[in-house]
């Protein structure tokens, strides 16, 4: 089909959105994902509670420039349509 470039969002940013993204890099896709168009929920591990937006921001760290441009869904848009800011 053509298709190189993929847009990932949805929930949950530590599961499915991680899978997903490191999955279509793998083959060969660029990934765009839409920071503002994920979520997650806080996690528990060892006795301590890891706040929900701890999770998001570690999982997109972990993403973006490895795996994914992670960019707010506006500068996909931007992106899609030809422009760079």
């Amino acid at each position: 089909m053509g298709i190189t470039r993929l847009v990932i969002a949805g929930m949950m940013t530590h599961m499915c959105v991680e899978a997903t993204t490191r999955a279509a890099f793998d083959l060969g896709f660029e990934c765009l994902v839409a920071e503002d168009a994920c979520a997650t929920r806080a996690l528990a591990f060892g006795g301590v509670v890891v706040p929900a937006d701890h999770v998001q921001r570690a999982f997109l760290a972990g993403l973006n420039g490895t795996y994914a441009e992670v960019l707010p869904v506006d500068e996909v848009i931007s992106r899609l349509e030809g422009k760079s800011r």
